[in-house]
């Protein structure tokens, strides 16, 4: 990226200036800012900021840079010849507040050789530069290969070298090209902060040419198909009328929608209201010869159990496109535990390989099981639901748990509709402590028999899942501002959110836990996540990892297997085609990434032509969000579901 450097400004002139910048250091010794505008400055901008401070007997560097920190700043530059004692008193600030620090060298007379620069950036690194800068003064041509060498021994993004003066100036673009985070320009000529300076307006054009930056305001986003399935299937087992708001349209909505009124509900829409008339349901008490459940694998899986609570015979159930060849994994046992058969029209004798369509044959006989989470959180939730119409309590306890967060979410929705479930969660003091849902070992879900369905008038949240293309679209190209987002939401795809803060994109919200979400472009670096509790996240956070320089470590592999398609496959051969250096080792995803303003100025965009999208609509967006910077038109074989699903 490039940053802009600031001097001899008052604080209403910098904030002119910095919605036009990509980034901004703020000369602090030679910009008039008192303590409160500091804070105002660094506090309140979504542009990435630099605050840095030259070091003078007189100086009052350590007192203003530790206000820039704590106000928000996204760096602090300390230069190599501060006193041990305030490179402490920063270093500490930094890790306190999570400013990045970057510690730097100034040479205004020459390059020295190599091995003095090589030590120069390990002295760096051991005083807790997490950045390195080293500048120097080219007095020949040669001194520019001698500091683009320190770029061979350099973990990406983790250093900025290059040399001042008007033999050094291709140099500062060079350090883009080899992969530095950003490098420095000036406002105007007369402005330079050091010779031989591009100015941003240059270097932008030099860098980015016509490159096409997305930017987008007030997107709402489309409601989360989690909770509306559940809330549409809940209220159509209701008495009464339910009122259902924030509603939006889609194939599995739909095919919810069609389910309740094969159920015998009665359903009227009026734009996002949704407005649900129940039958009441009781034990025993439907007769309903077949069932389809569209392509919805999680409609498929809540209603088998729903279905042999409701059913006085056996239905067959029977889905489209896709959902015939994705296996219900674990089906046959998870069912049978509660009495409960299934009957493969296509493989009835190859118990681990169940798919649709079949027969679903009750009744569910309440009681207690033990069964397996590691197949997902579908089924169970479909018990969760079907259990309290059944006559005496049942225990359902899951081991091995996946995507637990989705079985709160069934819990949360139920209890909306009257139904109660207790629940305890196992994990010891780890768990407890942290809430991180990849360390709960077991939970235990107890469920009185006898309960009905009430009416209730439900506010669908937005789509976290689907809000995740345009977050993670913002933190690469652009400037995305998305609304109608719960930031206390129990979804699991709200971890979009951490994994882009640990990627470094800049990100904000004001007013409100349901307030806009500003996501804007900022250095990107690699990071480690588990995506088991949230599998459908994976193809963007591939994506991002592709922009992020360096490794990449995301797990959740084996939970992709069995998806629309085999996801995890999927991705790795998109990512290949596009020339991205992928591997996967059993459960764990490297992506090797390289940052957007390093692919544009060296020419190492990712690679166009025809793509397949397997029949997964999340595989869709993830082609879309890449096809940005791809060196030419990504094609996508399902251009209908492409074109539908996101622009800009």
């Amino acid at each position: 990226m490039i940053v802009t450097s600031i001097q001899n400004k008052e604080l209403q002139e910098i904030l002119d200036l910095l919605p036009g910048l990509e980034m901004a250091e703020i000369r602090l010794d030679r910009c008039a800012l008192d303590d409160e505008e500091i804070e105002q400055l660094f506090s309140g901008s979504d542009v990435p900021l630099i605050a840095t401070c030259r070091l003078t007997e007189e100086s009052q560097a350590p007192q203003l840079l530790e206000l820039a920190i704590k106000a928000g700043a996204k760096y602090v530059d300390l230069e190599m010849e501060a006193p041990a004692a305030v490179g402490r008193r920063i270093r500490e600030a930094c890790r306190e507040w999570g400013t990045v620090l970057i510690r730097s060298y100034h040479n205004f007379e020459n390059t020295p050789d190599l091995p003095v620069l090589q030590s120069l950036v390990e002295r760096a690194r051991q005083f807790g530069g997490e950045v390195v800068k080293i500048v120097t003064t080219a007095v020949s041509e040669a001194d520019n290969d001698t500091v683009k060498a320190l770029y061979q021994d350099a973990l990406p993004g983790t250093l900025v070298a290059f040399c001042m003066g008007e033999k050094g100036r291709a140099s500062r673009l060079e350090a883009l090209k080899q992969g530095a985070p950003f490098s420095y320009a000036c406002l105007t000529e007369e402005e330079a902060t050091a010779p031989g300076q591009w100015t941003a307006k240059a270097m932008q054009e030099a860098v980015y040419g016509r490159f096409r930056f997305v930017e987008a305001r007030s997107l709402p986003m489309p409601s989360s198909k989690s909770f509306a399935q559940r809330a549409i299937i809940a209220a159509a087992l209701a008495e009464g009328s339910s009122h259902l708001s924030g509603y939006s349209p889609c194939g599995d909505n739909e095919s919810a929608v069609a389910v309740a009124k094969a159920l015998g509900a009665k359903v009227e829409a009026a734009g996002p209201l949704l407005t649900i008339t129940g039958i009441g349901a009781k034990e025993a008490g439907v007769r309903i010869g077949e069932l389809h459940t569209g392509e919805s694998g999680f409609l498929t899986r809540l209603m088998i159990p729903l279905l042999a609570a409701l059913s006085l015979d056996p239905v067959r159930v029977t889905g489209e496109k896709t959902l015939l060849n994705r296996p219900l994994a674990d089906a046959h046992d998870i069912m049978a535990a509660y009495g409960v058969r299934l009957y493969p029209e296509s493989n009835a004798a190859r118990r681990t390989d169940c798919c649709l369509p079949l027969k679903v044959a009750g009744p569910l006989i309440p009681g207690r099981a033990d069964v397996s989470g590691k197949g997902g959180s579908q089924l169970l939730s479909g018990l969760l639901a079907a259990l309290p119409l059944s006559g005496d309590k049942s225990v359902l306890y899951v081991h091995e748990p996946r995507s637990l967060p989705y079985l709160f979410i069934t819990v949360d929705v139920l209890k909306k509709f009257g139904i109660r479930i207790s629940s305890e969660m196992e994990g010891g003091d780890d768990f407890l402590e942290t809430q991180d849902w990849s360390l709960c070992t077991g939970a235990n879900f107890r469920i009185k028999g006898g309960q009905r369905y009430q009416a209730a008038d439900f506010a669908i949240e937005a789509d976290w899942s689907g809000a995740a293309p345009f977050l993670v679209a913002g933190a690469i190209f652009g400037d995305v501002e998305v609304t109608g987002l719960d930031t206390q939401s129990l979804q699991a795809d709200i971890s979009i959110m951490d994994i882009l803060m640990e990627a470094g994109a800049s990100m904000s919200q004001l007013d409100s836990p349901d307030g806009p979400i500003h996501v804007k472009r900022a250095p990107l670096s690699p990071f480690r996540t588990d995506l088991n509790n949230c599998p459908d996240l994976f193809p963007m956070v591939a994506v991002l990892a592709a922009f992020c320089p360096g490794e990449s470590h995301i797990m959740g592999v084996e939970r992709l297997r069995h998806k629309e398609t085999d996801r995890a496959a999927a991705i790795e051969a998109m990512l290949r085609q596009m020339g991205v250096p992928v591997a996967i080792e059993e459960d764990e995803m490297t992506i090797i990434g390289m940052g957007l303003t390093q692919r544009l100025a060296s020419g190492r965009l990712l690679k166009g032509g025809k793509y397949t999208s397997h029949g997964d609509h999340r595989m869709v967006m993830a082609l879309r969000v890449a096809s940005l910077a791809a060196d030419a038109p990504v094609v996508i074989d399902d251009t209908e579901m492409f074109d539908s699903l996101l622009s800009f």
